[in-house]
């Protein structure tokens, strides 16, 4: 591989790593429970290339005071169902009514205990175990949790992002990307002035 074709990768490797960590900049405070992707630059036999993958490092937790946000405390999860049925896993969420009392969340997926869906007419609230209580304080529900999951009501999970650090990781990456366009110019200075000496000589 010649110096322009690893220049080239390596300005598009920059380049990635920037989307990267925009994305995760994009999502610091707007995404409950959001995870960053992690950008790994790697150097094979075709030379660099960059993947991601998401820190699964919990993100802070952020009180509330609302008895349907719900998060979990470390590792974990529970269930909701989603509009097309499918059932998924979720850490955060927060949860309101719909116009069938089903506690919904913001993108319309259905909180889940064992018997079915969770209504607020007769869920009041629910503990870190998640058992469902009405008003009175009676166990009405058990959520679908996974093993050793620990809930917060009250409570909703942010983003595991530092503002600061994915600056610092768009700045770096900016930098490795100026780098090797001029890097590459310059390559491209110098065989055009080996051609032209060149055609001097022959001529």
């Amino acid at each position: 591989m010649d110096g322009i074709q690893l220049m080239a990768q390596a300005m598009h490797a920059a380049r990635a790593r920037l989307e990267i960590s925009a994305s995760n900049l994009a999502n610091v405070s707007s995404t409950a429970g959001f995870r960053r992707s992690v950008a790994r630059v790697h150097l094979g036999p075709e030379g660099l290339s960059v993947s991601s993958a998401a820190d699964t490092k919990p993100g802070p937790l952020e009180r509330t005071g609302r008895s349907w946000d719900v998060a979990v405390a470390g590792n974990g999860a529970f269930s909701v169902r989603g509009t097309g049925g499918a059932i998924e896993s979720e850490r955060s969420a927060s949860f309101v009514a719909d116009g069938e009392g089903v506690l919904r969340d913001e993108r319309g997926r259905a909180l889940l205990g064992l018997r079915g869906v969770v209504r607020a007419g007769w869920a009041d609230a629910v503990d870190a175990r998640g058992v469902v209580r009405d008003a009175s304080g009676k166990a009405v529900e058990q959520l679908r949790l996974a093993p050793g999951t620990s809930l917060r009501s009250g409570f909703l999970e942010r983003p595991n992002v530092d503002a600061v650090r994915e600056m610092v990781d768009v700045l770096a990456a900016q930098r490795a990307f100026e780098s090797a366009q001029k890097t590459l110019s310059a390559i491209d200075d110098t065989r055009a002035k080996a051609v032209n000496e060149l055609a001097k000589v022959s001529g």
